[in-house]
């Protein structure tokens, strides 16, 4: 009967957006052509498998909502269950410290590709495609400093972090058929105020030469600035300035969080210039309630504007759509299924945004009509044309999700 209705309300939706010029199988296929990569560190608070220590280097995650995962077996659960939850195909993000360690002492700078090789069997066999991520915080030599650090023992060792996550990221890529895109954030920065600020972002840019000297053909570096970390405010190593220019010198795609910039900047602002300049770009998905809090993304304005401006600008191909936020507070199943569906919803609404006509009016000066065309495209009935999507998906349609989560949470993790 549901089934019935939903293919009915799409029926109408699909005559009503037509009347404007819009394609909503068109729509549908665009949608099902997108791949989240999805995170892995929503199931366990960013934990890993290298300690049960606290966050450090400028990150927390908030929230003890029951449940979370305590192993990698528990991760990978989680992960698939969340995974059948989401229409479409999707692809899974690791940070290093998730290595199949088997229970042995591997240090950061002696991480080898068999740490993932399990991770890439599974991946496979789970119908997943990999990404990738180095790991500066948590560790006894994070500090404030890791790859702009002074000290050249403590440099080095995450110079040889790094490139050996980028030699893992090659192999996953190889392995999997498909670049493997490897995102290299670090939280390096001062609490207080610094004079050497020239200092630091010369180590560091000297630090990153010397990690991509080195030709990788099965993988993509990205780079991702931060406005400041906890505990390291006054000063950030790795801001948006230094990396924007070292990825246009360089070639290397930039990563925009949304969680990262102050909370009156529009990230969506920021698409078209660097579009011009970089490959391609990354996304890392979330919502700054005070600014980096990573709350889960949900369907709102930045989202939105941030998607249509990626449409607008024919971009879709040289997107890479990621998720970040790591709630504790809520069931992290359920904080996978909202976070990747509002995401989905949001690109989708670009998707059906009669962009076309409205350019044409723009361009005419008939701006009257502009604004008219692109405040109905609101509240056309795009969610039938979701709903739609969801059931030939066979994924569970609106609140029935609920239900579906909650039967997990009784049957596996509350009896963590």
């Amino acid at each position: 009967m549901k089934d019935n209705l939903i293919n009915q309300a799409y029926a109408i939706a699909q005559e009503r957006y037509a009347a404007i010029g819009i394609d909503t199988e068109k729509a549908i296929e665009s949608l099902q052509n997108v791949h989240l990569s999805l995170h892995c560190w929503q199931t366990d608070d960013v934990s890993g498998f290298e300690s049960a220590g606290d966050l450090t280097g400028g990150i927390q995650s908030t929230g003890n909502y029951p449940g979370k995962a305590r192993n990698i077996d528990e991760v990978r659960a989680d992960i698939v269950k969340a995974k059948s939850l989401i229409p479409g195909t999707h692809r899974l993000n690791l940070h290093e410290i998730y290595g199949d360690f088997q229970g042995k002492k591997v240090d950061r700078n002696e991480v080898e590709p068999e740490h993932f090789a399990s991770w890439i069997q599974w991946a496979k066999e789970n119908d997943l495609k990999l990404d990738f991520n180095s790991t500066s915080f948590s560790h006894p030599l994070s500090g404030n400093l890791t790859l702009a650090n002074p000290d050249k023992a403590i440099r080095d060792f995450w110079i040889e972090h790094t490139q050996r996550c980028r030699a893992v990221a090659d192999e996953m890529g190889k392995a999997q058929g498909d670049p493997c895109i490897m995102n290299i954030w670090i939280h390096d920065g001062a609490k207080d105020f610094t004079v050497n600020r020239l200092k630091y972002r010369q180590i560091y840019k000297d630090s990153l030469d010397q990690i991509l000297s080195v030709k990788r053909e099965n993988m993509k570096d990205c780079l991702e600035p931060k406005l400041f970390g906890i505990g390291l405010e006054s000063f950030t190593v790795g801001s948006e300035d230094f990396y924007w220019a070292y990825c246009g010198k360089n070639g290397i795609i930039p990563t925009l969080d949304t969680g990262h910039y102050h909370p009156t900047e529009s990230v969506a602002d920021k698409v078209s210039s660097l579009l011009l300049f970089a490959p391609e770009l990354m996304l890392h998905v979330s919502r700054p309630v005070r600014w980096d809090s990573d709350h889960v993304t949900l369907m709102d304005d930045p989202t939105m504007e941030l998607m249509k401006e990626i449409v607008y600008a024919d971009a879709v191909d040289r997107v890479h759509f990621g998720l970040d936020y790591f709630d504790g507070a809520i069931n992290r199943i359920g904080a996978y299924l909202i976070g990747a569906r509002s995401a989905q919803k949001s690109i989708l609404q670009a998707f059906l945004s009669p962009v076309a006509k409205i350019r044409e009016y723009e361009e005419a000066g008939q701006t009257f009509q502009a604004l008219t065309l692109l405040e109905m495209a609101k509240t056309l009935p795009w969610n039938a044309v979701w709903e739609e999507f969801c059931l030939r998906n066979n994924v569970p349609v609106g609140e029935d999700c609920i239900a579906v989560v909650e039967q997990y949470e009784k049957e596996v993790t509350s009896k963590r």
